[in-house]
């Protein structure tokens, strides 16, 4: 009789994982290189705005140049398992923070579903619905808020 094998995200903790593992969780929706902006009022909470990072292509949600993005952008974060209690500014969907967090992936994830094209058919991610980051004075960020973390 055959085994069935509980996927690594399961049976692993975030550093337990290898590269490939890890990198896997990103479920390609580009929401963690949107633009935030943080409440003075209240620090926890993080509103996302549809402006995109100069990097992201607005349309594949996908970093222009992910390998060298820090050298053009030194305040994009890397995140590593180490930091994971530190994920909760994360949108909710984010494979990172749902693994961290204890969490299933959603059936859209394309570790789940088996195809990366999901989450933009799920309408997660904000494919086609971004606006370039030198197209908005950054004085009118506000007037572009989506959702709110935290």
């Amino acid at each position: 009789m055959a085994q069935r094998v509980t996927a690594f995200w399961k049976r692993k903790t975030l550093a337990e994982m290898d590269q490939g593992e890890w990198e896997s969780l990103c479920d390609g929706c580009g929401l963690c290189c949107l633009q935030k902006l943080e409440d003075e009022d209240d620090p926890q909470a993080i509103y996302y705005t549809r402006i995109a990072c100069k990097l992201l292509d607005r349309k594949s949600c996908q970093c222009s140049n992910y390998a060298n993005r820090r050298q053009q952008v030194p305040d994009c974060i890397q995140l590593t398992p180490k930091d994971a209690e530190d994920f909760a500014w994360l949108p909710p969907t984010c494979g990172y923070r749902l693994v961290a967090e204890g969490e299933d992936l959603p059936p859209w994830h394309h570790l789940v579903s088996g195809d990366r094209q999901d989450v933009h058919r799920s309408g997660i991610s904000q494919a086609g619905k971004m606006l370039a980051e030198d197209s908005v004075d950054e004085d009118d960020w506000e007037e572009h808020i989506i959702f709110r973390v935290g």
